[in-house]
């Protein structure tokens, strides 16, 4: 059995959605500070991540599961910027890796669009 893209990009949402219940504290310092129940939303967005992956896998749940996703990504994004700043300004060691994370989200939300369109059936006659 082979591992599509599309299956390699759900298994990647689902252990990292897994991963916001495993280690919810790694995720507490990059949380924007004007947004309240930080450990409630990590949560959250573990959940909708799982989700989102899980709906990947299915042929009939795929285009929403990407839209999702994309949506997801751009909800998550206020953390990577809150993240990329504090690591610039405590000359954290992992800054320039914060950094590059900002334009990974913009990549991660073009693989996702590669499956919002609808799949074409080709017909046999």
């Amino acid at each position: 059995m082979s591992l599509s893209l599309k299956n390699f990009m759900a298994l990647i949402y689902i252990i990292a959605g897994t991963l916001h219940f495993i280690n919810p504290n790694f995720y507490l310092p990059i949380m924007p500070r004007y947004l309240p129940y930080h450990l409630e939303l990590i949560y959250l967005s573990g959940v909708a991540e799982i989700i989102c992956g899980l709906m990947l896998f299915f042929e009939s749940t795929r285009r929403l599961g990407a839209w999702l996703t994309i949506a997801l990504l751009i909800a998550v994004s206020p953390a990577n910027i809150q993240m990329a700043q504090d690591f610039w300004a405590n000359n954290h060691s992992y800054k320039y890796m914060a950094l590059v994370r900002l334009p990974l989200q913009l990549v991660l939300i073009w693989w996702a669009y590669q499956y919002t369109k609808p799949r074409v059936h080709s017909k046999s006659h």
